[in-house]
């Protein structure tokens, strides 16, 4: 349930942004990495958003991890529709201006700033105006409603922290329900370690046909890892984390791995722990039950909990069966939470537990869906499967 690594060529949005920026990210987070290798030498600090680049002035960005700046650059395009072109000269080419400043980027800093103040003075810092809040997928704000909305089905946008229902049957009773459902409390206790191996399906036509892997050893390690045997030129992708630390390998920008130090990490460990479905109820507190809600055709009863650094997880638990059929969780940034949603379907039961046989991945740069052909449990897996990723 990770925030996946998008291979696929079509995604354009954020292509231009990745090749330039994963550049600049790694060389830093690499030489991070040798210093840290050095005999005797103490790990440094890594360098801020505002340290590393030379022109991010914001206040509520300059102190960002380098990693969680370009996730937040991601949240900007997407609230309002835009890619990295767009304000950056030359984006998507070997000429981009990353440091030029447009009049877009002088724009943007001041509604950042603007942002951040209208929270601190009126919701005592509580982030509940956000970019997304008036732009919503435009470039300017819409001032007026259309009469054809105002008419038509509700707004489907739901709050990022969703309200408790009255007469709610008890989260604990839910996610009692879904232990049960996939194979019971005991029966899970005993699942160690899983790999599971399948295809890419892709999306809209394209980036389709690598095989996938899931590698998952409790509590909490996991690696998820997409090749191109026959196509090796295409470049594979390793989502890892070893239960501390956390990599990402992408096949985009010519040095193409570095580390997860930014909120991203706590939503790497969450997927790693949810992997093991008996510990569900350790690794969220403040569970709360929320209105029921539908999820493709089926009814679903919809808990929400909490975890390290305002992270949330949403859980859509379908009512018949039990079984988890979408996960979004969300990481905060200054301009917004940084979504990443995990649809599962097709439940097969392995040595007595239910696998999720069909996964659908969707990020702010990219979605995919991947089919398993196999899981064999209580496995060995070799613990280099969750460090950091070869180069290639």
């Amino acid at each position: 349930m990770g925030k996946f690594v998008n291979f696929r060529v079509e995604v354009a949005r954020m292509k231009s942004w990745s090749a330039g920026m994963t550049v600049v990210l790694v060389l830093a987070l690499v030489g991070r990495a040798y210093a840290q290798g050095r005999q005797g030498a103490a790990p440094p600090k890594p360098p801020s958003a505002g340290e590393f680049f030379k022109n991010v002035t914001t206040t509520s960005l300059k102190g960002l991890s380098v990693d969680d700046f370009l996730e937040t650059m991601g949240v900007i395009s997407a609230d309002l529709s835009y890619d990295c072109s767009n304000c950056h000269p030359g984006a998507g080419t070997d000429k981009v201006d990353f440091v030029f400043d447009t009049p877009l980027k002088k724009t943007a800093r001041k509604m950042i700033e603007m942002v951040a103040t209208i929270n601190s003075a009126n919701f005592n810092g509580a982030q509940l105006v956000t970019c997304y809040t008036c732009h919503q997928r435009n470039d300017l704000p819409v001032t007026t409603i259309a009469l054809d909305k105002l008419y038509g089905p509700p707004n489907e946008d739901q709050r990022d922290i969703l309200p408790p229902a009255k007469g709610a049957p008890a989260a604990t009773r839910i996610l009692d329900k879904y232990i049960e459902a996939v194979g019971g409390a005991q029966r899970l206790a005993g699942l160690n370690s899983f790999i599971a191996t399948g295809t890419s399906l892709g999306y809209g036509g394209l980036g389709g046909g690598g095989s996938f892997q899931i590698f998952a050893k409790a509590p909490n390690q996991r690696a998820v890892v997409i090749e191109f045997k026959d196509s090796p030129e295409r470049g594979g992708s390793t989502r890892a984390f070893n239960g501390a630390a956390g990599w990402i390998k992408a096949p985009r920008g010519f040095l193409n791995d570095y580390e997860v130090i930014g909120n991203e990490l706590d939503g790497e460990r969450l997927d790693a722990q949810m992997s093991f479905p008996g510990q569900i109820k350790q690794v969220l507190t403040n569970w709360r039950v929320s209105f029921p809600d539908n999820v493709n055709g089926h009814e679903v009863n919809v808990v929400q909990g909490s975890g390290p650094r305002g992270l949330l997880a949403t859980l859509y638990f379908d009512k018949t069966s039990g079984l988890l059929t979408r996960v979004v969780r969300l990481v905060p940034s200054p301009v917004g939470r940084m979504p990443t949603q995990a649809d599962f379907d097709d439940y097969r039961e392995v040595d007595g537990i239910k696998f999720p046989f069909l996964y659908t991945y969707s990020w702010l740069d990219g979605k995919d869906s991947f089919r398993l052909n196999d899981v064999k449990v209580n496995v060995p897996i070799d613990p280099a499967k969750f460090a950091k990723p070869p180069a290639r």
